[in-house]
């Protein structure tokens, strides 16, 4: 069977054919042929498949920055992310994603590669687009920055714990997921516990914190190694503890990406994980389940977080100069997934 190729109209825009040409090739008026587009249901059956033949044949897009112009609205949100490599973001991105397909809004994402200098020309290049909102993950702006941007658009914070006037907040619960880290642990035997942290990251300072409150609660000494959220930090780490006096039987890294790197470092120090050290992650991001990992980790609902984000985000849009309820934080629950890089202490 042949299939006709879009044709070629004469003085026209060969890569963007207008509605002037849907008009032209369908024997209306541009008027007319905009109303079909629309989805008006003011218009004859027979002039209604003129004109979707025509656009078919031209292959006619609507043109979106001139509706947006035309409705002050883009029906995009864009999407800010910190860290493009860590699989903890896309996964978020994920649910926003497929959030946002269901209301009918379109998502642009930006990176900011772990730099607050592209992290601010990233968020510049979103606005220049022209979204009706905006999704921070994990932002490293400062919370005067942000709260300037939630008084010209939606704002949506995730996994960011600084309070933030204006913007409603997405969190976890860290202080009960690191509670729960400790505690699997401590039932296993282990007693000292070291926690790789992630340095200036976003979430570093609610999740030290907790362990080390853990860790009291438990009876035992808190021992903090300084990170940041990279595979490089967990290598870095394992080599400092391996040229120290004492090596723990059990290391809590503050995400997935800081574990693996210590279980790469362990294994070429010779070190059996979990027969002679444990290792937890946070997050439970897809490289922890992969089978060659399998590692005990944190669970944050990412997904669950990037839909409710943009659930959030398209609420606010339609209550814009109503009396919607106040932005605030919103807490979602971690669990503990239990893999095989965690065992019963080693004697002795």
């Amino acid at each position: 069977m042949l299939h006709s190729r879009p044709a070629v109209v004469k003085g026209a825009d060969r890569r963007h054919p207008t509605l002037e040409d849907v008009g032209r090739r369908a024997g209306v008026s541009r008027a007319l042929a905009s109303l079909v587009i629309r989805g008006s249901p003011n218009v004859s059956s027979e002039r209604r498949e003129r004109v979707l033949a025509a656009a078919a044949e031209l292959g006619y897009r609507p043109n979106a920055v001139a509706r947006s112009l035309a409705s002050r609205r883009s029906r995009t949100v864009g999407v800010l992310l910190h860290d493009l490599r860590n699989p903890y973001f896309p996964e978020i991105v994920e649910g926003i994603e497929a959030e946002a397909g269901e209301l009918g809004y379109q998502v642009m994402l930006a990176n900011a590669a772990r730099s607050s200098t592209k992290e601010e020309r990233a968020l510049e290049a979103l606005l220049q687009h022209r979204v009706d909102g905006a999704i921070l993950l994990s932002t490293s702006l400062s919370a005067t920055r942000i709260e300037a941007l939630a008084e010209n658009l939606p704002v949506i914070v995730v996994s960011s714990f600084t309070h933030i006037r204006g913007a409603d907040t997405i969190l976890t619960d860290d202080s009960l997921g690191t509670h729960l880290a400790v505690e699997h642990l401590v039932q296993l035997g282990h007693r000292s516990i070291v926690h790789i942290d992630g340095g200036t990251g976003a979430s570093s300072q609610p999740r030290r914190a907790g362990y080390r409150q853990a860790m009291r609660q438990f009876g035992l000494y808190p021992w903090v190694v300084a990170g940041e959220f990279t595979e490089l930090a967990g290598v870095r780490a394992v080599d400092r503890l391996c040229a120290g006096d004492v090596m723990p039987t059990a290391i809590f890294a503050a995400n997935d990406l800081i574990a693996v790197g210590v279980m790469d470092q362990l294994a070429d120090h010779g070190l059996r994980v979990p027969e002679e050290v444990s290792v937890v992650g946070y997050d439970n991001t897809f490289l922890a389940a992969l089978h060659h990992i399998s590692l005990t980790t944190i669970n944050q609902p990412r997904t669950d977080m990037g839909r409710l984000a943009m659930r959030i985000l398209a609420r606010r849009l339609a209550e814009e100069g109503g009396d919607g309820a106040p932005p605030g934080t919103h807490l979602t629950a971690p669990t503990l997934v239990i893999r095989r890089t965690t065992a019963a202490a080693p004697p002795g």
